[in-house]
């Protein structure tokens, strides 16, 4: 009878005890499940966070990459125009250059042609075309010789400063070439005349175009007249040199009180450092029969 009271009281802390297990196992299955889905969504949130800095970065790199390159690309298109700009300019200055040079040109020409219309002898229009280094780069070389009638001891003279000039004589002559002797060198001797006072000498040259020229065997007694600025020009006697073609002007006299004759520096009238025309002439013509550098009839 005992044996059957505890029976029922056995059964109900057991079905107490499964319930209360039951209670807790819930619990705890709700517990565990809340914690793994709140782990999934921390790595599903760190995958994200990393993923969105790995591609913020690389999106940064591959940007700097792109602006780098292009800058370079930039400034290589930037230099390239610059130095297309840069010879477009050159060659815009190059032209204004050749203009000014041209209308130069073209002037100096036409001066020669309208002084070559007032030369009372046969002549020749030549260009200065070289030096002589045989004979100490006193002589020059034109681009006349025997072909367009040019001879030896021939006068040379150009026009410089609005007047005729006298240069020196022919030496030597080729079919196409000729050299010119210069009348300041040393074996120049040209028989002159003071345009004013009319005193005669003989100028020689001393062998530089910067030195002045030497006039020989003028009058001592006649110093009196002689002006400093007077001008000098060839006299005719010797049948080389026409008469009246500018040489010099007197710069200073030298002279010692007992001298039966005095000598007169000259500043020659021809600039050789400007010289590019010449014409050749023949004294025994005096005809005109001309000859226009092809230069001057293409300007």
């Amino acid at each position: 009878m005992a044996r059957m009271k505890r029976e029922p009281g056995r059964r109900r802390r057991a079905a107490a005890d499964a319930y209360v297990f039951a209670v807790l196992s819930l619990v705890s299955f709700s517990v565990l499940l809340f914690s793994v889905r709140s782990l999934v969504v921390d790595f599903r949130d760190m995958g994200l966070s990393m993923y969105t800095g790995i591609r913020g970065s690389i999106h940064r790199v591959t940007s700097f990459v792109s602006r780098t390159a292009n800058s370079i690309q930039e400034l290589a298109d930037l230099n390239r125009e610059y130095s297309e700009l840069s010879d477009r300019i050159a060659r815009y200055e190059q032209l204004e250059r050749t203009s000014a040079d041209i209308r130069q040109e073209n002037e100096r020409l036409r001066q020669q042609l309208g002084f070559a219309e007032t030369i009372s002898y046969r002549y020749v229009a030549a260009e200065i075309i070289g030096y002589d280094p045989d004979n100490v780069f006193s002589a020059f070389v034109i681009n006349k010789g025997k072909k367009h009638g040019v001879d030896n001891n021939m006068p040379v003279i150009a026009y410089q400063n609005g007047a005729e000039t006298l240069v020196g004589k022919i030496v030597q002559t080729a079919q196409m070439e000729s050299l010119v002797m210069p009348l300041f060198d040393t074996g120049s001797y040209i028989s002159s005349r003071l345009a004013e006072s009319r005193l005669e000498g003989i100028v020689e040259g001393q062998g530089n175009s910067e030195r002045p020229l030497l006039m020989r065997f003028v009058r001592g007694r006649s110093r009196e007249e002689i002006s400093i600025g007077e001008l000098a020009v060839s006299s005719g006697l010797g049948g080389v040199y026409p008469p009246g073609i500018r040489i010099g002007r007197v710069s200073r006299i030298l002279y010692q009180e007992n001298d039966t004759a005095i000598e007169i520096e000259l500043d020659g009238t021809a600039d050789f450092s400007r010289l590019e025309y010449v014409f050749v002439i023949d004294p025994r013509s005096a005809t005109v029969e001309e000859e226009i550098p092809p230069e001057a009839a293409n300007g």
